[in-house]
Order: C-alpha cells, then structure tokens, then sequence
C-alpha cells in the first residue's frame, strides 16, 4: 500500500514592521484584551486566536496577524505556530511557504511537537526548504518521541520504506504501535499490513484481523475491505461469507483512491456475492445501509 504523505508548512524569520490595526474589542473579554494591549504574550496570542477562528468576534485575518505576531515576537510556540498557518494560506498576508517554515521552526526549537511535524513535512515535500529527508526524519523523530500519533505514524512510514533512513520494517512496526494505540486508522491499516504480510513482525492473521477490525470500525475503507478478504479467506476468523461481503462492500462504496483500486475491490466484493443467497445479500446489503447511515465518512484517515 502506497502511502499518501499530506504536506503542511512552515517558517521563521523577521517580518517588517506594519501599522498596528485598530483593536476591535467587541467580543473579546475586556480583561484579556487589555492584559493583550500590556503586552502580555498568552493573551495576545489568544486575542489573535480568535481573529483567525472567528470565535467571538467576526473573522478577520488582519487583526489575527497583528496580534498573532506580537505574542510570536515574545516566543509564544502556540502564536508561531498559527502565524506560520496564515503565511501559509495567504491569510492577512501574502502567501509564504519560506516563512511558514521559519515561524514554525522556531516554535520546533522551543519543543512543539506539532511545529516538529510540520517541519518535517515541509523538509519532506520540499516546500519552503529543499527537500531533505534526513532532516524529515530528524523532525519527524522529535515529534513522535513526544508522543505525537502523526508524527509516529510518518515516522513508521519512513522506515517502512526507507526514506531518510535505512529500511527497516521492525522498526516501523513499533512506530506504527505507538500510533495506532492512539487510534490513528493510518497506523493501524500499516501495522494489520505488516502482520498479514509477516514485514517486520511474525505473520499473524489474527492480530491482522484485530487492527484491521479497529481501522474499519472508524469508517477506513482500505481496513474495511482488508477485513472482509480476511473472513473471505477464513484467514484469522473463522471463514464467513456474510461478513466478508458486509465489510468488502462497505470499503468498495467508500474508498476514494485512485478508480483503478475502487473497481478491482467492486470485481471483488462481486465476487463475494456470489457465496450468497438472495436473501442474505438483501439482508447484508440492509445492514451496509444501516452502517453507513449512523457512521458519517471520517475525514482523510490518519
């Protein structure tokens, strides 16, 4: 399985100096405004919060800038972080992929994991910096030994395959642990991979089935189908025609990878119907229904 590596953004650096927008209080707390106006790094950076999110005040991206650069001059993490967003997306100030990765280098300096991540994204995918994935790893390590489940997930992915590091699968696979303990359905689809598969772990089908059932139960189409060719096969579970099908058919209806793979696992699930009798495809498909309805489409697994 290919993994799909999503890029963040980041930077640092001195910015000019820029007329101070007038303060637009309604909506703030006057006391956290007013230790903002003194100076005080957190409530800038909270004032300048909201501005971005549009939490208590109407949105407005130049004012989240302003105050989101005063608390990042202060070394506020949390502000470099958010400023580095908005360089990023063009918002309140023209869009800069070099200083998205500057603001949020120095947030990484200071230890913020997620600043750490997106560094290592950025290095990753060559956006903002050349791209170096010694210095991926490097970022991607800092985040994960903090506990970050992305980054371990990333970090797993590297090893995985061999990017900025030596290839080395029992390597990934604990990576991979690390993450999928923390509910990434990333994370547990590579680690159900490697166990069905024998890389990097003794091939295990039951423990296989165990992680591939917990990616498809948060809505994963690639662990849902993986798990109903499990019970196909009777690898890990007791064979089991009905279940198979349930999950093979949920995956195939939701997965929004490349058409090539959505119309092999169709091929597949109709394959899957054939082991069954009208009456229990009616029956399965009702449940596959019900599924979906009381489960919404997660966002783009992680």
């Amino acid at each position: 399985m290919k993994r799909v590596l999503l890029a963040f953004l980041l930077c640092l650096g001195a910015s000019p100096a820029q007329t101070a927008p007038a303060a637009q209080s309604e909506g703030i707390d006057p006391a956290l405004l007013a230790k903002a106006q003194a100076g005080d790094a957190d409530a800038e950076f909270r004032v300048g919060a909201s501005y971005a999110d549009g939490h208590g005040v109407p949105q407005d991206y130049s004012q989240a800038v302003h105050w989101l650069r005063k608390a990042a001059d202060q070394g506020n993490a949390s502000a470099q972080v958010d400023l580095g967003e908005l360089y990023r997306e063009g918002k309140g100030v023209p869009q800069d992929n070099t200083l998205y990765v500057a603001w949020n280098r120095k947030a990484a300096l200071q230890g913020s994991p997620g600043a750490q991540s997106n560094l290592a994204v950025s290095y990753y995918n060559a956006e903002g910096v050349t791209r170096d994935y010694v210095q991926a790893v490097f970022w991607w390590r800092k985040a994960a030994e903090q506990g970050l489940a992305d980054a371990q997930y990333m970090l797993g992915q590297l090893y995985d395959y061999g990017d900025g590091v030596s290839r080395d699968r029992a390597e990934a696979a604990q990576w991979y642990l690390k993450s999928a303990n923390q509910g990434s359905p990333s994370a547990q689809f590579a680690l159900a991979t490697l166990y069905e598969n024998g890389e990097g772990v003794p091939q295990d089908y039951t423990e296989a089935v165990r992680w591939y059932r917990k990616d498809a139960e948060q809505g994963d189409a690639r662990g849902q189908f993986s798990l109903g060719a499990m019970y196909y096969n009777g690898d890990g579970v007791p064979q089991d025609y009905e279940e198979a099908y349930f999950w093979a058919n949920l995956g195939a209806a939701q997965d929004t990878r490349p058409p090539f793979v959505i119309e092999f696992e169709r091929k597949t699930r109709d394959e899957f119907a054939t082991k069954l009798s009208p009456a229990q495809l009616a029956q399965v498909q009702e449940r596959c229904r019900k599924w979906i309805e009381d489960h919404p489409a997660p966002a783009n697994p992680k």
